[in-house]
């Protein structure tokens, strides 16, 4: 099995006629491997931009593109895409986390007006593998390429950092480091099946309606973290950052609590994480100069 490393740079752009800002691609930057990961072939283009006039001052300042290299030497968009078609053949397309495939197809749709791209039949994740592989379960920070490559005892200049190429060669790099005793396979997804592009450009959000039906109001309930009895909630949920608040007794050994549940639907259902704080009951003069 074969394989393309991509990565990509983008320019946030303003499009007039969308209204709205676009990540728009300025570069490609990509290795191809053979059946054991060695690199066989790379392709490196520039993007002159279509839908924004200039890059922004970040952007040129990361990976030291210049608005006059992409006037000189940038291809449109299409273009790019054509030639890393030929290129990708049916090799398995991998990028470090989904952002790159989401730019991907958010530039196609915009040229092309549909989200199907036409280089992608095998898709991997590499981030979501390399987390797994290193156990890193922190559900609030992804894994960030570099910090990787230190875990991983990369070597790379941190200075060629931000540019497409680079960063493709680097993503290789931890793979290759990990492949021989985490297989990848169960991480290849098939980007032909019917529901590839609905999940993959479903957006997540946390349902904050009390009488939304997707919620079930029997995981609504609290026991007693101390006792184990069921406690009996004191008043109506509140939404406080998008969780359900309320405030508990437990009438068996009377602690006070405050239970928090959240919502969150995803492609596949809505997921439920239920916690316990302390209660705490602002003093009686507290009280008295708040409401003054």
């Amino acid at each position: 099995m074969s394989f393309v490393v991509l990565d990509l740079e983008w320019n946030g752009s303003f499009s007039s006629k969308e209204q709205r800002f676009v990540n728009e691609i300025i570069e490609f930057g990509a290795v191809k491997t053979n059946d054991n990961l060695e690199v066989v072939d790379r392709f490196e283009m520039l993007i002159a931009p279509q839908i924004g006039k200039k890059l922004c001052s970040k952007v040129k300042k990361l990976t030291k593109i210049t608005n006059e290299e992409l006037r000189e030497n940038g291809h449109t968009f299409m273009h790019a895409v054509s030639e890393f078609k030929k290129f990708c053949g049916e090799s398995v397309l991998v990028t470090w986390g989904t952002s790159d495939i989401l730019a991907l197809i958010e530039n196609y749709m915009y040229y092309a007006h549909k989200p199907e791209l036409p280089f992608l039949t095998s898709y991997c994740n590499v981030q979501d593998y390399c987390e797994k592989c290193l156990s890193v379960n922190d559900k609030s920070s992804q894994l960030g390429l570099s910090v990787c490559a230190d875990m991983l005892a990369i070597n790379f200049d941190v200075e060629e950092q931000h540019r497409a190429y680079a960063d493709a060669e680097l993503t290789l790099k931890c793979m290759k480091h990990l492949i021989d005793d985490y297989p990848i396979d169960s991480f290849i997804t098939d980007a032909t099946s019917h529901d590839f592009y609905d999940r993959l450009l479903y957006k997540n959000h946390f349902i904050t309606d009390i009488n939304n039906p997707e919620i079930d109001k029997r995981s609504m309930r609290f026991n007693c973290d101390e006792c184990g009895r069921q406690a009996a909630r004191q008043s109506n949920w509140k939404v406080k950052n998008k969780s359900f608040v309320a405030p508990f007794l437990c009438k068996r050994c009377g602690r006070k609590f405050v239970g928090k549940i959240s919502f969150k639907k995803k492609y596949d259902g809505v997921t439920v994480r239920k916690r316990i704080v302390e209660y705490y009951e602002k003093p009686a003069d507290e009280k008295i100069e708040s409401e003054a």
